[in-house]
């Protein structure tokens, strides 16, 4: 299902409106935000499987619920581990509690690694070697995007945080051995999944959330730019339908 020609319309209409968001003034140079095609496979309320394409700004806000996994990174489901890419809604993931959720979204986009992103910074990738947290943690390397959080708290943000495990942006794990920035020469699929609550999944071996928002991700919000947000989530008609968050999230020291 494409996206009707009036919604695109709005959404090119959006990113020249100033301000959409407080990220979006920070564009380098002053620059609007480009536009980026993302791509929703989600379970309607009635139990049917959709699959929607979007256009809209390439803000954080977006780029975040779609830039956690790669393309061929493993989820634990109850037949086994099973590539991202060939996960459909309604299939049941594995969560860190031992039940099993059925997904209902799954976001894609195609970013290019060591172009900027919408925060400015260079996009780049995280790998994880294999045994780089421990025996069979992870058992063969895992590749992750700039969005996805591991249940770990690194031991430099131990003294700050405490000794209970956080959700950790993975780039707080880089140690430039075992764990290291990665910059591919060719565009890369990425993906995000969405459970009915917030929970803690296992890909490729290792802990990750699946995606939230946060609780206050649309309050600094236009209503355009929310609009669009939540056209994107079935689910969703307002940002307290994703719950709670099912463990707390660790502040990053990254710029």
């Amino acid at each position: 299902m494409t996206l009707p020609q009036s919604l695109e319309r709005a959404a090119a209409n959006i990113a020249k409106v100033k301000p959409l968001m407080p990220q979006a003034q920070a564009l380098p140079g002053g620059s609007k935000p480009q536009l980026r095609r993302y791509e929703v496979a989600s379970l309607l309320p009635n139990g049917n499987p959709a699959e929607t394409r979007h256009i809209a700004p390439a803000l954080p806000l977006f780029e975040q619920a779609f830039t956690a996994f790669t393309r061929g990174s493993l989820i634990e489901t109850d037949f086994g581990p099973v590539a991202i890419e060939d996960l459909y809604p309604g299939d049941r993931v594995l969560t860190r509690d031992g039940s099993y959720q059925p997904l209902i979204w799954k976001g894609m986009t195609t970013m290019v690694p060591g172009h900027k992103a919408a925060t400015g910074a260079q996009l780049s990738l995280t790998s994880f070697m294999a045994d780089s947290l421990g025996m069979e943690k992870p058992m063969s390397c895992v590749v992750t995007g700039p969005s996805a959080r591991l249940l770990r708290t690194p031991i430099h943000l131990r003294h700050a945080e405490g000794d209970s495990p956080l959700l950790t942006p993975v780039v707080e794990f880089i140690d430039g051995m075992n764990i290291v920035e990665t910059t591919p020469p060719a565009p890369v699929d990425m993906y995000h999944l969405c459970v009915a609550q917030h929970a803690v999944i296992k890909v490729g071996g290792l802990e990750f959330e699946t995606y939230h928002p946060g609780p206050d991700a649309l309050k600094l919000v236009s209503y355009p730019i929310k609009t669009l947000f939540l056209n994107m989530f079935p689910h969703a008609d307002k940002i307290s339908d994703f719950g709670a968050l099912a463990f707390d999230r660790a502040r990053t020291t990254q710029a």
